[in-house]
Parts: C-alpha cells; structure tokens; sequence
C-alpha cells in the first residue's frame, strides 16, 4: 500500500486543514475555507482534489488512496446553531418538562433576566408505561397510546426520535418496544437511551440520547456525501474521545469533539516522537485557545455540557477559554480587558483592513512581534494587500488618549499594548490551571507543545508564567490537528453502571462484566477491519466516596490495590483522603483499542539548511520589557541542531514563534523545535498606591482564579444535592482585615457577608489564631445568612511562617448543613 495515498483532514468552522501522505511517502498539507460555495461544494473533497493535482470537478481515483482519515465540527456547529435535525422526545407520562427543567443550577449566577438554552427536541410525547429503579412494573406499557403518539409525529414530519425512560439503563424492555413501534412506522433515526448511554441519571441521559437523535442525521449525510465521492475508500471520522471509527458507526454524541481531538492525538504522537511524555497542549487560533493535559493516558470526561446541553458520553478534557489571536481589546476606564469578544474571520483584526476592532493580533502588530513583510499578502478587496499597520497604529493612538484621560499616567502605545498581551497570557495561563494545577499536577515537570496559528507567538510568554521551562512546536504545528487524524488508532468504547459498594463480592461480578463488554468491543473493532491480535482492552473502574457524586477513574485490579490506587487519586487531586468512608463502583469502562500500523513520516520532515543559522532580516521589535533590533530566521533555513538565542523571531509558512530573551531555541534531526529557557525567569515587582489598570486586570485574574478552583474542588467533594448539584455555596479569598479581594461567581446573597464572617474571627480570636486552624461558623449576628448555612473561615500563612506571624489572608467557604461531616 505504500504507492497509495492517505489524507488526513480536519473540516472546521472557518478553515479546513488537510495533510497527505503522497504515493512517493512526502508529507503536503492544505488550508481551505470550509464554506466557499463559488469555487467547490465541499472543502474536504476539493482539497484531495487539488493536492491529487485534479480539475475541480474530476472524479476521485478511489484506487489510488488508502485512507481517508477526518475530523469534523458540521455536528457542533449545527448544535450551536441549532439546525439539527426535528426530533420527538417520548419520555414516560409525567417527566415531559424534566430535561427542560434540568438541575436547579443557575447558567448565569449574576443575570437579571436569566434566558434558558433553547431545547433542541421539537415535540415531546409522554407514554404510560414506568419501572422503579429495582425494575418492578409499576405501570405497564400502554403500546396502543404509544403507537397512535408516534404516529400523529411522523404524519406531521418528525422522522428522528429520542426515547428516555426512567431506570432504562438497567431495565430496557419498555425503550426496546417503543423502538420496535418507531421502527415499524418508519423513522429513520432512532436513538434509545439505553444503547446511547446506559448510566444514570435521566437528565444528563436524556440530554445525550436527544443529542444523538438531533444530530446523528446531520452528521449523516455529510457522511454520505464524502463517502459518495469516495467509493471503496476507507473512511474513518475521529470521535471526541479520540479514536477512529468507521463512517457508517460514526454517531452524533461522538462528534463534538472530533476536530479538538485529533489535535491531541497530534501533540501527544509527535511530542513522544521527541521524547516528551508529559506535556500540555497549547492549541491557540483566532477566536480561542483549547488546552490539555497528558500524562501517559488521554484524559476524558464524561458529564459535559455543550451549549446548554448535558452530554454524557465520554470525551476529551479539552478546555477552552475565549483568548485568541482576535479576541477584542477593551478599557473600561480604570482596567483593561482581553475577550471574551472576538473579531472573528468578518471583520477580523484592525490589521486585516475590514475595519475591524483592536485585537490581541494587533498589539502583536504595533509591538513588531508579527512583521507584516513576512505575513501573507491576503487582505484587501482583492486579497493582495499586506497587513494595514498604520490603522493599528491610529487606533492604538486613540486609546492612548483615552487611557491617560482617565487615568492621568504618561503611557505610549507600546506599552498599552504590552499591558493587554500580558492579560491575554495570563487567561491563557489560568486556563491551563485549570486542567493542571486544579487537578494536582505540577506543570514545571511538563513540556508546552505549541500548535494552531498563534501559539507560538506567545508561547514563551505563557510559559513563563507557568514555571514552564521547555516548549515543542513540530513542523505541521499549524495543522497538527489534521495530523492528528493519521496517527490516531481504532477506539471502542463500552461503559456499564455498577453502582455497588466495593468489596469482594462485587469483584467477581465485575470480572463477568469485563468479559460480556470485551467481547463485545472486539467484535465492533474486527468489523472495522483490526486483526485480533492488535486489539488491546484497557478495563478501568470510575470509583467514588459512599455520599459523594464525582467518581474518580482507577485501572481494574485486585480490591487492595483498587482501594491504594484510589486513595492516591483522591489525594492528588483534591488534598484528602476520607479512610472511614466506604468506596463504591459507579460504572465500567473499557476502552478498547485497535491498533494500527503507525505512519512513520518524522523521517520526512527534517529540515535542512545551514549549518549555522543566517537571518533573513533585523527588525525592530518588543521582545522582553524595550524595544530592541532583533533577527528574524526562516525555520525552513534552519539545519539539524541549530540554536538561536532570544530575542529573536523565527517565520514560517503558517505560524510565527518569538524566542523571548532568555530562552534558546533548537532545531532538532527531525525538525521539531525545541525551546529551553537558559537563564532565570525575572520576576519582577511594582508596589505603590496608584492601581495600574495592567495588573489590576493580572492580579484579579489570580485570584479570581483561587476563588473558583475552591469552588470546584468543593462541588467535586461534596456529599449533598445542594452542593453538588444546585451550587448553592460560596468561596471567596479576604485579606487580613477581613475585606473582600475575590469572589467567584456563586451565590450573590452570600457575598456581601462573608466579610463580616472573618471580622468575628479577627475580633473574637484576635493574636490566638494559628496555622493549622479553621473556624466554622453560623450566627446571623456574626454575618450569616440564615442557619442552615455554615462559614468555614480558613487562615493561611506563609510557607516561612515563624511562632507569633499573623496570617497573610483568609480563605471562605460557605455551604448548607447538609454537606457537614
């Protein structure tokens, strides 16, 4: 198969990447709009098209490729857009309003006029029909009313059905009638809860099945479509969990994730390739940055929610803030803000000569950081143009008015600039907490693989405010999600509730399950084509505390080290152990994978250039605090195991990195550039009375940030609904005299007492308070709210701390009596 091609495709919202393996083995790589209805019907197709050197309208040589291999955001647009399929939820007589009314968890804590997501079923139908959770029949099926209900549907146009009954996860009988009864009168897409996500909880089971059944048709002719030019072509679609499969089983609630995904697997192949097996993905384009975490095994989550909708089903923790290259600049008049706006492609950046708004682009524009020479001349009525630097330049004049009016402090454009960059890095940074530092993981162990069209602009920046001391960016850096889409394997997924306390009775249970999923994921993979014994099964049990709700993942063993493996994992990532409590196994999950062979094309990437690194030009530039004349290179110039010493900026094809002073950057024998910080990172102080609106924004970001990983650690920890799911609790950080520095956006009637919580602890126990302590409180003289809540007030001291030091602030929780114990 060597002389065939492969195409590895990642369709997004504005552009289509595609890398190709040729019949000779060389790597190509494309970018298309997605949507260009004037010159081709669909990118994908046009993109083999042109890189298989065809007319646009030339028939596919479909015995002239091996594979085509894709990732595609046409279900997550559809579902943001809502244009998915008409769907009718049946759901059991009394519950027609459930998924509707969801949880009592508010979507905008702080909104006057709270607007609900739209719901994405058209019709629900109620059936008489219930089972108890044990699967006694408490009311039997009525298949006469369900038949006359789905018939009325189908005669007004419904051709795709969601059925979500209650316990129909353990108990499916009465979802596989109402299946037979949807098949028999004709709809075409039928998604049942049971098959589609056999856990628990009804919402979060409802929302996924409805999904499916809303976007599986979608998905469907888009399939159909690609699959028609491509007759006898294997096609694979990658799913959110990060697997391949086969287009015929490609489904809806997989799909959300598909182009993301392939990104990962992009970063964690080619960073393993260079001997990186710890690292976090920094994927940053126009409109936001997605980051990830990876640390010998891909990272899922299973209760999500996408667009107002809660989707179970598993797929990759991915996190995305709304920090890109075109995320907009704002000041209020005493701060300034980065997003969460973007400009988007229409208008874009000022830069782009569309009168678009100030963006993050644009300060890198004024600062020199992208030179505008060296930038593709694309722009304009014509798309000749380079980029405009002269609007950038009047706009950022303009602001400068605006900030020294309000503020009264001498500044230039420059150092505006510099202020909303050093914001951007810091949301970029905190996202990358989140999924890191909030979860225990020490990121100055791990290495920045940078990827997407702006990441490495700010790469070095971000990785120092990280601790981070080394970055990766591969040669197919600004397509590395389609890349991805090759070096990704076969995945099956299988999951089944437990829900049974843990011991050694339910051990031999899980042993026949493992068995009864195994078989079943072996045979979906032979279908596709995977030969026995490339077939791996990774079991792995999600166990939780006995009252608590959030389930933690832990590799199928024998029951101590289950109990050992757990006990790690809790204390990993949210600080404590609760030895008394008893443990209990709430699903089964076996990832199945099908390995296939891996596309050796490293080899081919290498450059090759001088031996020592020439520059093309010397530019003026901010890079570090001033301006200064700094080299620009070209990395297809750069031979194996060259070194630049920052400052300088190194030009590609599709993206631009800036070596900050003090980092080196290196040309590795396969191309991959390496960046290593090779002096002490400065860290640098401003003290003084006057709020400087830069580091007002910084510091609120910081702690900000504190506020809400308490949150999250205490929701993930929590015994009762009220917590865990209402979100009827606060966190908030406080200074040493009690005053308000950070709250996250909880519950507003608690905030405005909280202070007063910690100034009865500074009055009451004031010189006695000591590391180690915590008070709990409830009075409503002593800035309570009312009883059932209870303030937990916590001192923190410094890691230097000396007999008689006061705490440098306070932490404060507050929650219902319920959760206490």
């Amino acid at each position: 198969m060597a002389d065939k091609w492969q195409f590895w495709v990642d369709r997004g919202g504005t552009f289509t990447d595609i890398v190709a393996r040729t019949s000779e083995g060389a790597l190509r790589s494309a970018k298309l709009l997605s949507e260009n209805p004037d010159q081709y019907d669909d990118a994908a197709l046009a993109g083999i098209r042109r890189m298989m050197g065809l007319e646009a309208d030339a028939e596919i040589p479909a015995g002239a490729i091996q594979a085509v291999k894709m990732g595609t955001t046409v279900a997550t647009n559809a579902l943001l857009e809502r244009k998915g399929e008409p769907t009718l939820l049946v759901i059991n007589e009394g519950f027609g309003d459930a998924l509707r009314i969801g949880y009592q968890n508010r979507p905008d804590i702080f909104a006057l006029n709270i607007k609900l997501p739209e719901t994405i079923y058209g019709r629900v139908l109620e059936v008489p029909g219930r089972m108890d959770a044990g699967g006694a029949v408490l009311t039997p099926l009525d298949e006469t009313a369900v038949r006359a209900g789905l018939e009325a549907a189908f005669s007004d146009g419904f051709r795709s059905v969601a059925i979500v009954l209650m316990h129909a996860y353990r108990y499916p009988s009465h979802e596989q009638a109402i299946h037979r009864i949807a098949e028999e009168i004709g709809f075409t897409q039928i998604s049942a809860s049971h098959d589609v996500s056999p856990l628990m909880k009804l919402v979060a089971r409802g929302d996924t099945t409805v999904i499916d059944a809303y976007l599986t048709p979608i998905l469907r002719r888009y399939v159909d479509r690609v699959a028609a030019a491509l007759p006898d072509v294997p096609l694979f679609f990658m799913q959110s969990n990060g697997g391949l499969t086969t287009a015929e089983r490609f489904r809806g609630k997989d799909s959300i994730l598909s182009g993301p995904a392939g990104g990962v697997v992009g970063a964690v192949e080619t960073a393993a390739v260079a001997g990186f097996d710890k690292i976090i993905g920094f994927d940053m384009g126009g409109t936001s940055t997605d980051v990830s975490h990876y640390a010998g095994e891909f990272e899922r989550t299973f209760d999500n929610q996408v667009a107002g909708v809660r989707l179970q089903s598993p797929m990759m923790r991915i996190h995305t803030v709304a920090a890109g290259g075109g995320s907009i600049l704002h000041f209020d008049g005493a701060r300034f803000r980065v997003g969460p706006d973007s400009a988007g492609a229409n208008p874009g950046p000022a830069c782009y000569r569309n009168g678009g708004p100030l963006t993050v682009t644009d300060a890198n524009v004024l600062l020199g950081r992208i030179q505008a020479r060296y930038f593709p001349p694309v722009f304009g009525p014509d798309g000749d143009q380079p980029l405009d630097t002269e609007v950038v330049r009047k706009k950022f004049t303009s602001l400068l008015a605006e900030v020294q009016e309000a503020t009264g402090e001498p500044r230039s454009a420059e150092e505006i600039a510099k202020g909303f960059l050093t914001i951007a890095v810091e949301n970029m940074a905190n996202a990358i907490k989140q999924i890191s530092v909030q979860r225990g993981y020490d990121v100055t162990d791990y290495t920045l693989v940078c990827f997407g069209g702006a990441a490495g602009q700010h790469a070095c920046l971000v990785a120092d405010a990280l601790g981070m001391g080394r970055i990766f960016i591969h040669p197919l850096a600004g397509v590395l999600s389609a890349y991805g889409m090759g070096l990704a394997e076969l995945r099956a997924i299988r999951q089944e509730t437990i829900e049974k306390i843990l011991d050694s009775d339910v051990m031999e249970s899980l042993a026949d399950v493992n068995k009864r999923l195994a078989l079943a994921a072996r045979a979906e993979l032979a279908g596709q084509g995977v030969a026995a014994e490339n077939i791996v099964a990774h079991p792995q049990l999600n166990l939780r505390y006995e009252g608590t709700d959030t389930t933690l993942p832990v590799d199928l063993a024998d029951l101590a080290d289950l109990e050992v493996a757990f006990a790690t994992a809790h204390q990993t990532q949210f600080g404590f152990t609760d030895p008394d409590r008893r443990l209990v196994v709430a699903s089964f999950f076996l990832e199945t994978v099908g390995r296939v062979e891996k596309v050796s094309v490293e080899s081919r990437v290498s450059a090759t250039g001088a031996s020592e690194p020439s520059p093309l030009d010397h530019v003026e530039a901010y890079l570090g605090q001033n301006s200064e004349t700094v080299p620009v290179f070209d990395r297809d110039d750069l031979a194996p195991g060259a070194t630049i010493d920052g400052p300088a900026i190194i030009m590609e094809a599709t993206a631009t990195t800036i070596v900050e002073p003090g980092w080196r950057a290196e040309n590795a024998d396969l191309g991959h550039l390496v960046l290593r910080r090779t002096e002490p990172r400065p860290i640098e102080f401003a003290i003084g009375t006057e709020a400087d609106p830069v580091m007002l924004e910084v510091f609120n970001n910081l702690f900000m940030s504190i506020a809400e990983q308490m949150g999250a650690v205490l929701a993930n920890t929590a015994s009762s609904v009220n917590i865990k799911e209402r979100l009827d609790f606060s966190c908030a950080v406080f200074d040493r005299t009690g005053g308000l520095i950070a709250n996250a956006p909880h519950m507003p009637v608690h905030l405005g007492s909280m202070g007063e919580s910690v100034r009865v602890i500074l009055r009451e126990r004031e010189g006695t308070i000591k590391a180690g302590d915590v008070f709990a409180l409830n009075a409503p003289y002593n800035g309570g709210t009312h009883l059932p809540d209870v303030t937990v007030i916590t001192p923190v001291f410094g890691d230097d701390r000396k007999d008689g030091d006061e705490p440098l602030f306070y932490v404060g929780s507050r929650g219902h009596q319920a959760d206490i114990g």
